[in-house]
């Protein structure tokens, strides 16, 4: 960064620098989330080099999806910043996976186009859904249980989130399984699997009754959520297994009351 100014870096060099508008840096300065250093006699902002320090992070907090008053909440030590890092840190590692997955799609695509092949729309759009969780689930439940969830994941490591991967393919296979024997949602062994779910989802949040009903729920509210189960790539497919997870997820609410107390 060039310093225009011996206090400091005028507002113009550091939106240049930080890629965002003037506009903006007046609006975060209006809010009190970014004051400048201080403003000249002629009304010009200048910021100093915690100001610039402050900046990045507000911009990796803003990457991670948080809204500005929750980042103001963590940059002022109201809210964990750490856990908010780790998570900022493993959103990063998936948009690594997730664009090279779409360059691996891209790569196809070419291969298919130069042998005059056609290639299927599965095939064609391979790595291209961003993650559909993480919208949703902010808004039923609040940026702070997200956050606790993420620093969770984040402190199983590597291993303990492969296990945890591996988990939930096992009770999604074992849920058609069930399904493709005619077993309903309130059958014992469906609990069971249930059960095994519940224990899935306390490794990263603790629902309540309300809000373990609730995720069944977006599994079949929302095209997305459903094809995870239903459709998963580079996997067969299993249909009707979101709609058998929802129903037998309220059944297990309502017959093991104990597992939700608070």
């Amino acid at each position: 960064m060039t310093q225009n100014h011996p206090a400091g870096y005028g507002i113009s060099q550091l939106a240049k620098d930080s890629g965002i508008s003037t506009r903006t840096l007046r609006h975060y300065d209006s809010i009190g989330l970014l004051a400048p250093a201080f403003t000249a006699a002629n009304g010009y902002r200048f910021y100093g080099q915690p100001e610039v320090l402050r900046l990045q992070r507000i911009l990796l907090l803003k990457d991670l999806g948080l809204p500005l008053d929750t980042i103001a909440s963590v940059l002022d030590g109201k809210a964990d910043e750490l856990a908010a890092l780790s998570a900022h840190a493993a959103w990063l590692d998936a948009e690594r996976a997730r664009l090279t997955a779409m360059a691996a799609t891209i790569r196809t695509t070419i291969e298919h186009l130069q042998a005059g092949e056609n290639m299927n729309p599965e095939q064609a759009f391979s790595g291209f859904a961003p993650n559909p969780y993480q919208a949703e689930a902010r808004q039923r439940w609040g940026d702070a249980a997200i956050q606790d969830s993420n620093a969770k994941l984040q402190a199983l490591g590597p291993d303990g989130q492969a296990r945890l991967l591996a988990e939930h393919e096992s009770i999604a296979n074992d849920l058609y399984a069930a399904l493709c024997a005619g077993l309903g949602p309130g059958d014992g062994a469906v609990q069971g699997i249930i059960a095994r779910h519940h224990e899935w989802v306390c490794h990263s949040w603790t629902p309540t009754a309300e809000a373990y009903a609730g995720l069944g729920e977006m599994y079949v509210a929302d095209a997305r959520f459903t094809a995870a189960y239903d459709a998963p790539k580079n996997a067969a497919a299993r249909p009707g297994t979101a709609a058998l997870l929802a129903a037998a997820m309220a059944s297990y609410v309502e017959l093991t009351p104990e597992r939700f107390a608070q």
